[in-house]
């Protein structure tokens, strides 16, 4: 059960902390700051991902080739490559893609 919801779009959330977090992509606003670029970001995991960038730590590591990467979300793409996964199909040709972006593209 998903009790906390979002009055502006309906989203559910489990816990308050969730809704809370969630409610500064309504706001615009970007309370948490990167100490080396000062680029600012609205949730402290985005930040956390940008950090990455100036450290160049990769803790996501792929099982099969041993490619690192800085977000679990690249290694669950780049995992397709593997699996030959295409979630995403074209209503209009039925053509799959393995990324979002590539069916958009099309």
């Amino acid at each position: 059960e998903r009790p906390y919801v979002c009055t502006k779009c309906g989203r559910n959330f489990y816990q308050n902390s969730g809704l809370l977090r969630h409610a500064s992509f309504h706001t615009g606003e970007k309370p948490y700051r990167c100490p080396q670029c000062g680029k600012r970001f609205g949730d402290s995991s985005n930040l956390m991902a940008h950090r990455r960038l100036h450290t160049g730590e990769k803790p996501y590591k792929c099982a099969d080739c041993h490619k690192c990467f800085s977000e679990s979300s690249k290694l669950v793409i780049h995992r397709r490559v593997h699996t030959g996964e295409k979630p995403y199909l074209c209503p209009d040709c039925g053509k799959s893609f393995s990324q979002r972006s590539h069916l958009v593209q099309h």
